[in-house]
C-alpha cells in the first residue's frame, strides 16, 4: 500500500454521514503525527504505535 492509498482509506474510513473527511485533510494530520513520531526515541515511538494497535485491536471485538 502505498502512503497515498493509505490516507485515502483513513478518510474513507473516518468519514460519517454527517462529517466528510478528503484526503487531503487526513494527510495534513498524519503528516504532523509522522513528524511527531520522528522527534521521539525509536523506542518510544514504537510504544506508541504498539498501543494505537492495541486500542484498535479492542475497537475491532
Amino acid at each position: 500500500m502505498k502512503l497515498t492509498e493509505f490516507y485515502q482509506e483513513v478518510a474513507r474510513k473516518a468519514d460519517t454521514p454527517k462529517v466528510q473527511i478528503n484526503a487531503a485533510d487526513v494527510s495534513r494530520v498524519l503528516s504532523v503525527m509522522f513528524d511527531i513520531l520522528e522527534d521521539l526515541k525509536p523506542a518510544e515511538a514504537f510504544d506508541l504505535i504498539s498501543k494505537g494497535l492495541s486500542s484498535a485491536a479492542k475497537r475491532k471485538r
